[in-house]
């Protein structure tokens, strides 16, 4: 069904949210770190292509 996420866009999605919530955490505890961001923004903008991709 076009514009519905398939299984895969789902856990991606899951993956970006549950990934915020741990860099988040990491960094309020033991501060910032560049690379745990930089990962995380390529792993949402993975996530926005598959989305993208699937609603095509």
């Amino acid at each position: 069904m076009p514009g519905s996420p398939d299984s895969s866009t789902k856990t991606m999605g899951a993956l970006t949210v549950g990934g915020l919530v741990v860099v988040t955490a990491y960094t309020v505890a033991l501060g910032s770190n560049g690379w745990l961001w930089f990962g995380w923004v390529v792993l949402g903008l993975i996530t926005l292509g598959m989305v993208a991709t699937r609603s095509a």
